[in-house]
């Protein structure tokens, strides 16, 4: 079996230059060079030693990307259309980058304490996470932490997020100024400091804003789920007092939508709906969903990169990243003729 030194005498060129290319980090390496390390590495099936790299440099290059599960959640980490656009920008950057990615859902402090001593990760990616038990057990390790659609603030973490409560505003204002007044919010359920609660706090902002009063009557709460959404649709469509929904996330505006649909209402004709994410499937509903749009595999591939450029040694890396969104215009939403 040759080793990387045996590669590198063939090539004419130094072990740190092989291993550069192996782990795709050739940038300052020409590309013909390049070319024919790996042509050498191929002619001779030359596979690296990864366990005999982890002893000498204390280096497994595994990130763990966790899910901190919610026993109440009956929707999986990979069925869930966020996270799955999430775990491809993730697994294609650090590909790309030379590590590996090992997925793992761990639902108590117990289980990420376990996990930590019989896994040697490089780092951890998580989502969603709050100020907790589970944060502080968390803290307890002195591997490098990027965390998705969190609101915790600690200098030790790298945070990738929204301006969640900008998005909230942004589609509510756009419901108001289609004149409607009694807009109902649909969200999982809220967590002090979440991201659904900013986006709360966006809805309340912007019927404000427009000297619309605020009821917690048309505050509605469920786990996001197709059927769930789609039982919500049945019950919005008995409220002949509203006009239109806002629900945090595109599977529930989905579920919301067929639901209404199932139980004899027009959507946009008597119930307008905006949702939030824009994944392929607000394309699919019939009318296509009116949503605000986020780039959720960009976000993955964005902590990934923060990752790997700090295990690199790059230091002057942002803390906070605030990443943009848009308002996509589809079928779903109806202006409503303005009384004078």
């Amino acid at each position: 079996m040759p080793t990387i030194k045996d590669i590198a005498r063939e090539a004419g060129v130094s072990v740190t230059t092989v291993s550069n290319v192996i782990h795709s980090r050739n940038s300052r390496v020409a590309q013909d060079t390049v070319d024919r390390i790996n042509a050498i590495i191929r002619e001779n099936h030359y596979t690296p030693n990864l366990s005999a790299r982890a002893l000498v440099n204390k280096s497994s290059r595994i990130i763990g990307v966790i899910n901190h599960l919610i026993r109440s959640q009956s929707i999986s980490f990979f069925q869930d259309p966020f996270h799955s656009a999430v775990l491809g920008g993730i697994e294609k950057t650090l590909q790309e980058r030379g590590y590996y990615m090992m997925v793992r859902t761990v639902a108590d402090e117990d289980e990420l304490y376990s996990l930590f001593n019989n896994w040697n990760f490089d780092g951890v990616i998580l989502t969603g996470l709050f100020d907790d038990s589970f944060f502080a057990r968390l803290l307890e390790t002195d591997k490098p932490i990027v965390l998705l659609d969190s609101y915790i603030k600690n200098d030790r973490i790298f945070n990738i997020g929204l301006d969640d409560r900008g998005g909230g505003f942004m589609a509510v204002q756009y419901l108001i100024e289609k004149g409607h007044k009694n807009i109902v919010f649909a969200s999982p359920p809220l967590h002090r400091h979440g991201v659904v609660e900013e986006r709360l706090k966006g809805y309340k902002a912007a019927l404000k804003k427009y000297n619309i009063p605020f009821s917690a009557g048309n505050i509605y709460q469920q786990e996001i789920t197709l059927d769930e959404g789609i039982a919500l649709g049945h019950v919005l469509s008995k409220r002949k007092d509203i006009s239109a929904v806002f629900a945090t996330a595109d599977i529930l505006a989905a579920g919301i939508l067929t639901g209404l649909v199932q139980a004899g209402s027009k959507v946009p004709g008597d119930i307008s709906i905006i949702g939030f994410d824009d994944f392929f499937y607000s394309q699919l509903t019939s009318p296509q969903l009116t949503t605000i749009r986020q780039d959720a595999k960009e976000k993955g591939s964005l902590a990934a990169g923060i990752m790997a450029d700090f295990l690199e040694g790059n230091e002057n890396l942002p803390r906070n990243t605030t990443m943009p969104l848009s308002l996509i215009e589809r079928g779903s939403v109806r202006k409503l003729k303005i009384s004078k």
